[in-house]
């Protein structure tokens, strides 16, 4: 009995099954209609007819998990091309081909942080990795489905019982365990559970504790850490597609207000991820780090966040929103003053309109990538 089933990547056996399922389900159709002809599903005759016929063709030569990686390779291909001005990795010489990696990385977008490294890393001749994603975004079956088909594994961190969420637990870690030492797989994981909204990329020592759980009573934690080879990775977009919705969740929570989310939510993020314009976009990534034998999760979430923050690139759009706020930087980088009065002009187009709250949340998910830079 395979004790991961309910959480793993989907295997090639199990492919053909799963993609006739997501043709046939309602959801699926939906959802793609609402993407590709946004209000106009009640106006074209046949369109759930042409969708669902579009989305058969799509993947009827499909039948492993390689074949699929190449469909999502020319996406995300398609992604950089079309909604990205300029796309720099830097780091992919500190990492050995032949060995597994844990990528640390900090968390702005849904699936796109991983992804694009993803593309960089399999173009460059790597394996690409397991991905870990949340259960809040798997409560439709055929989410879940997507994500595990792109080599995305899900830990339970919410719902349930406290019983059932540290078996929840228990289970990612063992996986990540497996992934990385019996399958020599790399795996990807953000920093901390969500994205970090208003631009402050933190480590969560919980994060560290879950990592660890299968091996505390064996191995120090130090240890463990230095053999799963981690890698911190900072990735910073000049735009954010999705720097609105953000704010105003931002600003719900900071006016003690319960922040509802609309109805797919989630996968209006990913598609606005996706398809938004993102301008210049950066990936760097350390060497994997060596951890002292006195440190604790603390201290080495304290370590992954200082390398985080000391390699994430910095835009004319992150000192702009400095700028509008008053905020007094000494220097503005590698960007001359026109650059960053261009940046601070696309900026205030994207304040118009919103109230007072939203427009001072949003401009600081720019502003404190900058205010957070080692001096």
């Amino acid at each position: 009995m395979d004790p991961f089933k309910n959480i793993r990547p989907y295997t090639d056996a199990e492919v053909g099954q799963v993609l006739k399922s997501l043709t046939s389900n309602e959801s699926v159709i939906k959802a793609l209609m609402g993407l590709q002809f946004p209000g106009m599903a009640s106006k074209i005759p046949f369109i759930k007819f042409f969708v669902k016929q579009k989305l058969i063709s799509k993947v009827k030569n499909i039948y492993t998990i390689d074949d699929y990686q190449k469909v999502f390779k020319s996406l995300m291909e398609n992604v950089v091309q079309q909604s990205i001005s300029t796309f720099s990795v830097n780091g992919i010489e500190n990492l050995n081909q032949k060995d597994s990696h844990l990528f640390i990385s900090n968390h702005r977008d849904i699936s796109l942080d991983a992804a694009l490294l993803a593309l960089n890393l399999y173009q460059s001749g790597f394996k690409t990795f397991n991905i870990a994603v949340g259960n809040n975004l798997m409560e439709e079956t055929w989410a879940s489905d997507l994500f595990r088909l792109n080599k995305s594994f899900i830990i339970q961190r919410s719902g349930g019982t406290k019983k059932e969420i540290y078996s929840g637990l228990m289970l990612a870690s063992k996986f990540i365990h497996k992934s990385i030492f019996n399958d020599n797989d790399s795996v990807w994981i953000a920093q901390k559970q969500g994205r970090a909204k208003d631009g402050i990329d933190e480590t969560d020592p919980a994060l560290l504790k879950m990592i660890h759980l299968t091996e505390r009573k064996s191995q120090s934690i130090s240890n463990y850490f230095n053999s799963l080879k981690v890698v911190p990775v900072s990735i910073s977009y000049e735009f954010d597609p999705n720097d609105f919705l953000k704010a105003k969740e931002l600003h719900s929570s900071a006016s003690n207000r319960e922040y509802i989310k609309e109805k797919d939510e989630d996968l209006k993020s990913i598609a606005d991820g996706i398809t938004g314009f993102k301008g210049n976009v950066n990936i760097n990534l350390s060497k994997p780090m060596r951890f002292e034998d006195e440190d604790d999760y603390h201290s080495i979430s304290n370590k992954i966040t200082d390398s985080i923050v000391s390699m994430y690139e910095l835009h004319a759009t992150n000192y702009a929103a400095c700028n509008i706020l008053g905020i007094n930087i000494s220097e503005q980088g590698k960007y001359t003053s026109k650059e960053i009065k261009q940046a601070q002009k696309m900026l205030e187009d994207r304040l118009t309109g919103l109230e007072k709250g939203v427009r001072s949340k949003l401009l600081e998910q720019y502003a404190n990538p900058v205010v957070r830079k080692p001096k």
